[in-house]
């Protein structure tokens, strides 16, 4: 069992003084931020006083088996909203309507695992009825944001010969322009209706829930002729934990607390590339 200690303003120092307490064999640094402490001793005890101190710290802990390499995987799977991007867009939308607090609330509640994310989503767009398409436009244009990490993250894992999925609860408007942006292979998200020119307050056709997810990355791993256990899958919200928990690694990435208790992998300060030290 290794253990991985990173953190954006994390020292060398600090990060030795965590790993001392998993008695690690050897301690090997991979960064300025990031060192691997390999055969560490393990219990819950050891894990529970190793992520207080470095959650504490500001630093990312994550215990892993020494043989769990990139090269274990064949894909990447990632959310959209608050992982790979910074804002949730629908919060953004509607921010074109006045209405972001009251649908914030809504989003928030349904991340959190509190309310069924379909009729959340369902509540959240009919408010969005009658706004100009071209508000769509404006939150890709003016406030669409790469998560911190995420292009370095993208680029190792396809120059590592992994292929990506993007799928969302959100809406195919970003997500298309997130593929041709990013190269991405592999897509899905809900359809946002549009009449002249008007968002009508509905989506088209099924929601992609939280089932959903789940069997998007089921069916491109069976297209892709892999185990969804070669599978990396990264989230933040309720709405991820099923595609997280048929995936070999799941990631919660500055995730609701529910999400970071279930995942392999949790990143709360470091960006989407501080997947890539733990698999180092």
């Amino acid at each position: 069992m290794n253990l991985v200690l990173q953190g954006p303003r994390a020292d060398i120092g600090l990060l030795n003084e965590i790993a001392q307490i998993s008695r690690p064999a050897r301690v090997v640094a991979l960064s300025e931020s990031a060192v691997r402490c390999e055969d560490v001793e393990y219990s819950e005890q050891i894990k529970h006083e190793v992520e207080t101190l470095a959650y504490g710290s500001q630093v990312d802990a994550t215990f892993i088996g020494a043989q769990c390499k990139l090269s274990d995987f064949k894909l990447v799977a990632m959310d959209m909203d608050s992982t790979l991007i910074t804002i949730e867009c629908i919060d953004e939308i509607a921010d074109m309507q006045g209405l972001k607090p009251q649908v914030s609330e809504i989003t928030e509640a349904a991340m959190r695992g509190e309310l069924d994310f379909a009729a959340s989503l369902t509540r959240r767009v009919a408010l969005l009825e009658g706004l100009d398409a071209s508000a769509l436009q404006r939150v890709y244009d003016e406030r669409l944001r790469i998560s911190m990490g995420g292009e370095a993250m993208l680029a190792a894992v396809k120059e590592a010969g992994l292929k990506t999925l993007l799928v969302s609860g959100g809406f195919t408007f970003f997500t298309e322009r997130l593929q041709e942006r990013l190269g991405l292979d592999y897509t899905n998200a809900n359809v946002l209706e549009v009449e002249n020119g008007k968002l009508t307050g509905r989506v088209v056709g099924g929601i992609v829930d939280a089932t959903e997810k789940m069997r998007t990355v089921e069916r491109v791993c069976a297209d892709m002729g892999i185990d969804p256990k070669q599978a990396i899958v990264m989230g933040d919200g309720a709405n991820d934990l099923k595609m997280m928990g048929i995936a070999g690694l799941s990631v919660a990435f500055r995730a609701k607390p529910v999400v970071r208790a279930q995942a392999s992998v949790a990143l709360n300060f470091c960006g989407l590339d501080g997947l890539l030290p733990i698999l180092a």
